[in-house]
């Protein structure tokens, strides 16, 4: 028999249901996952809602969203390695037959090929769903491994969650603590252990790394202006329009500009391990909760209220 679940679906820009779709049949290598909760990203998944996410391979409509899902294995394929009954961090899932999954995470099951998988404690309860926002973090400042040096953060822009997590990981690396600007008088509460800022409020020029999480394209200048000699501006937000910047001032500073790159396994890794010592923090994030049942309007709240962090769906009531 086919397995079904109850899914989000994003059938075009701003018009979203939950449908109840077949799931894909399971592989050897697979398992099978009931969600428990599942996060909802105000950056790429705002994209994808408003209709301003850049075209790339397999982008399109219908769409299951969320690649921040935390749930229980069901069922385990010969080869998965994993058992029924183990906790599990899950980064999306594409097991919806012609229904696309980008992320394909927002769903009360799913099947997913068990390398894909994240085992976690089960006591992280609903706070898993923070582990790619932790993990993206963690790899634009760690660079995926790929850096000589590594500069952390002297001025992070943006208290969001991300801005709230990579201020996290400096201070708990021992490392100075950043300067966080924003706007928002709403997010200006929440440090732990770094000062925050108006950017107005804010004199020094003279920033070694910028990392940027604001999304915003028309910001480079204005970093430009607050970079020391050699400095390095981190785009470690997602943008939907083209950037651009004054040559000028970047030539006489002889700036850097570099862009992270969405997160890989070895940073979810580390994370975890992370949280499993009891390093890193996940508390105070998760701002907001709804029945999954009631997802239209708890996307709209999470892209249209300030206030909201980070939203949450609990899938456990949905059969």
């Amino acid at each position: 028999m086919t397995m079904k679940t109850l899914a989000v679906v994003l059938e075009q820009p701003e018009h979203l249901v939950l449908s109840r779709l077949d799931l894909a049949p399971a592989s050897e290598d697979d398992v099978v996952v009931d969600i428990e909760y599942s996060g909802i990203s105000t950056g790429t998944e705002k994209l994808l809602w408003t209709g301003r996410m850049p075209q790339f391979p397999g982008m399109g409509y219908p769409l299951v969203p969320g690649y921040e899902s935390v749930g229980t294995i069901r069922e385990g394929g010969s080869h998965a390695g994993l058992k029924p009954g183990q906790h599990v961090f899950v980064p999306g899932a594409r097991c919806y037959g012609e229904v696309r999954g980008l992320f394909g995470g927002a769903a009360s099951r799913v099947v997913v090929a068990a390398s894909r998988v994240i085992p976690i404690g089960e006591s992280l309860g609903e706070k898993g769903v923070l582990l790619a926002l932790a993990a993206t973090a963690y790899h634009a400042v760690a660079g995926g491994g790929k850096r000589d040096k590594i500069v952390p953060p002297d001025l992070i822009v943006g208290h969001g969650v991300l801005g709230r997590l990579l201020a996290r990981l400096t201070v708990i690396a021992g490392m100075a603590p950043p300067t966080v600007w924003e706007r928002n008088a709403q997010r200006c509460s929440g440090a732990e252990g770094y000062p925050v800022l108006h950017p107005d409020a804010d004199p020094r020029r003279d920033y070694k790394a910028i990392y940027d999480v604001s999304g915003d394209a028309a910001i480079l200048d204005t970093l430009m202006q607050r970079l020391a000699p050699g400095g390095e501006i981190v785009l470690a937000g997602f943008y939907s329009e083209p950037l651009s910047f004054a040559f000028a001032p970047a030539f006489m500073r002889e700036a850097q500009i570099r862009a992270a790159a969405e997160w890989q396994r070895p940073d979810l890794l580390a994370v975890k391990e992370l949280l499993d010592t009891g390093r890193l923090s996940l508390d105070g994030l998760i701002t907001h909760h709804a029945g999954a049942e009631h997802a239209a309007d708890a996307y709209r709240t999470a892209f249209g209220d300030s206030q909201c962090l980070k939203m949450v769906l609990d899938w456990r009531g949905c059969a």
